[in-house]
């Protein structure tokens, strides 16, 4: 059938709007879906700079939303016009999936990162016949139509905007679960964000939803710090002009914060995070770093402290995506306040806006 996509030809250029061609004789786990909106995730970039090297030419986009248009023959968890997130694809069969961390899967990067199915075939040709890479996360989200695998299609209500949701299938599921699902903080404790970005403002609110009552945004933009005190935040510091670990204990917990969250992959925020902490505090890292080595200071990770690097918030989608849909419902968890939408074809100004502050969240709206 024929779509209309966002293809990334090579390394470090924009994106391009082409038609291209998608086979649609579905295999039997296979799920068709009409892509209503995907959100632009740091991820995506990191392909295009090539820190995470996926062959190219290839149609990215890993935070679809969309209703089902046609399933597989031995499909039974959603049918024909079912509202649903796209998640990361797993096998469901390793022991990483069944014991409920689905994140770590065995076949991670052969299900989600190679481009081909997993029989070697190609779904996505240009109208030279040339071959384009998909089935990135799963899903080649990017495009009017994703066809993605039973293991990837998250069933969502259909009371809540589907063109909102996309972002839960990735950067919000990955902040909120490296919170709820990984640290797991305590009413009444404290956490630091390192970076207030959609990743890190995610950790945020589920820190406040978990009832965190000292909860620090640090960052270098006056603008995401001021937003971040709209949706929960204490404290708030600017890491330019002061050292955010200093600035914390000479200013709100001399003993250090029980946990922090690295969004940013630099070492020496990462010192700065885990200096931060208090005895056996405890660090949680999301970035995609560009750096090749993590390099931390004895002296920071002293006392019994931990760094733990988290993927995809090290939920199970089927069952977290709801859980944050209904924290939404109930006005705990306003992860939409992030959001602003770009059409597909000015996917290139959502990269530029979303590089330069200027969005937070920036959501791609597919034609049609």
């Amino acid at each position: 059938m024929k779509i209309k996509a966002a293809v990334l030809e090579e390394a470090h250029v924009p994106f391009i709007i082409k038609d291209l061609e998608l086979d649609t004789e579905l295999r039997s786990t296979e799920v068709l879906v009409k892509v209503v909106a995907t959100g632009l995730c740091h991820t995506d970039l990191a392909v295009r700079d090539q820190h995470l090297p996926v062959p190219l030419p290839a149609v990215l986009g890993h935070e679809g939303a969309g209703i089902v248009e046609k399933i597989g023959s031995s499909v039974t968890k959603v049918k024909p016009g079912d509202h649903v997130v796209l998640a990361p694809s797993s096998c469901g069969k390793c022991d990483y999936c069944l014991s409920g961390h689905p994140a770590y899967c065995k076949e991670l990067f052969r299900l989600n990162i190679v481009g081909p199915r997993t029989d070697g075939s190609c779904t996505y040709h240009d109208h030279e016949g040339r071959q384009l890479g998909g089935f990135f996360f799963g899903q080649s989200s990017f495009a009017t139509y994703s066809l993605t695998s039973e293991s990837n299609v998250v069933k969502v209500p259909q009371d809540v905007p589907l063109e909102i949701l996309g972002p839960l299938g990735c950067g919000i599921q990955t902040g909120a679960g490296t919170v709820l699902n990984v640290l797991n903080p305590r009413a009444r404790e404290s956490l630091v964000v390192f970076g207030v970005g959609p990743v890190g403002l995610a950790g945020l609110m589920a820190a406040k939803a978990a009832g965190c009552t000292t909860i620090i945004a640090v960052d270098i933009h006056d603008n995401r710090l001021e937003f971040a005190r709209s949706v929960g935040a204490t404290h708030t510091i600017n890491n330019r002009s002061q050292e955010a670990s200093v600035f914390i204990k000479e200013n709100i917990l001399p003993e250090g914060v029980h946990y922090a969250l690295d969004t940013t992959g630099r070492n020496e925020v990462i010192n700065q995070a885990v200096t931060s902490l208090k005895v056996r505090g405890k660090c949680a890292l999301v970035a995609v770093s560009a750096s090749s080595k993590l390099e931390v200071d004895n002296a920071a990770i002293f006392v019994g402290k931990s760094i733990e690097y988290v993927l995809e918030g090290d939920g199970v989608p089927d069952i977290f995506i709801p859980r944050l849909i209904e924290l939404y419902k109930k006005g705990l968890f306003p992860f939409d306040k992030l959001i602003r939408f770009y059409e597909l074809e000015d996917i290139n100004q959502a990269v530029e806006d979303s590089e330069s502050g200027i969005t937070l969240k920036a959501v791609i709206r597919m034609p049609g």
